[in-house]
């Protein structure tokens, strides 16, 4: 069974100014990555972060089939996120922020292991599990050599990946990532990419990802959600989704979308309108 987030009359408001305003979306299924795009200050990081908890929100954020009691064994009772308090709804909801913190006096491998130690889990893994699902989550992200240095040494892409590691370690049933691949190079930018698309399908994970990059949103994402001024300008497949039609109304760009040679689609901007 896959689980499913379910927003419904969502509005996020700072000061008097409303930035998300009334927002509703069908279900956010797992198994695959839903991307957010728009311009900017168009309500997406936001967005992002009430689905986390992190801001005051008025509707419902619900999740069909949430955090698992066991490996294959899901809650299948819907849970309302805006009513729990943060220490619960982080057990069901990992956010990758785009600022990351600064000064953290931990390596690589002990800030990973400790996220994973502080996930609350119906799971009890020992020590020697827990350390191995660090070490196998950094491998994957290609800085198993990264592991013993410190936060405070890396480069900026270098703790973004080491960011993102902590928050795959923890096995969200939903994970929320705020543009995880703008300080990467191409290479990390597609090994990312490409992680998050398999880890959404090996475990029904409900991933929502905030880019500025529309071709790779196209690339990885199953569903494209178009944000405007906190409403919703555009949901669906990438070729339903990206038009030129919508990159005029919402980026005011005059621009063609074109498949390329394997099938993907390109968008190539010809002025600005």
């Amino acid at each position: 069974m896959v689980p499913s987030l379910t927003i419904e009359g969502l509005s996020v408001v700072y000061g008097r100014r409303p930035v998300i305003d009334n927002l509703t979306l069908p279900p956010v299924a797992g198994g695959g990555v839903t991307a957010l795009i728009g311009p900017n200050a168009a309500g997406k990081t936001t967005l992002l972060r009430a689905l986390a908890g992190l801001v005051p929100a008025k509707g419902s954020v619900r999740l069909g089939q949430a955090a698992r009691v066991g490996p294959t064994a899901p809650i299948v009772h819907p849970i309302e996120l805006t009513a729990l308090p943060i220490s619960q709804h982080a057990r069901h909801v990992t956010y990758m922020p785009q600022a990351l913190p600064q000064r953290v006096a931990l390596t690589v491998f002990e800030a990973t292991l400790s996220a994973l130690m502080s996930a609350r889990s119906e799971v009890v893994l020992s020590q020697a599990q827990a350390q191995a699902r660090a070490l196998e989550v950094l491998e994957r992200l290609g800085i198993l050599d990264l592991s013993r240095r410190g936060l405070d040494e890396l480069s900026g892409g270098q703790r973004q990946l080491a960011s993102l590691a902590q928050s795959l370690v923890r096995e969200p049933t939903v994970l929320l990532l705020d543009e995880p691949t703008s300080a990467l190079d191409i290479h990390h930018q597609m090994r990312v990419m490409q992680l998050v698309a398999e880890l959404a399908r090996e475990r029904s994970i409900i991933v929502v990802i905030v880019l500025h990059d529309i071709a790779q949103a196209a690339r990885y994402a199953q569903r494209i959600v178009v944000l405007e001024q906190g409403l919703i300008a555009a949901d669906g497949p990438p070729e339903q989704a990206i038009t030129p039609e919508m990159l005029a109304r919402v980026y005011k760009v005059e621009a063609r979308v074109e498949p390329c040679s394997q099938g993907f689609l390109q968008v190539i901007v010809d002025r600005a309108v």
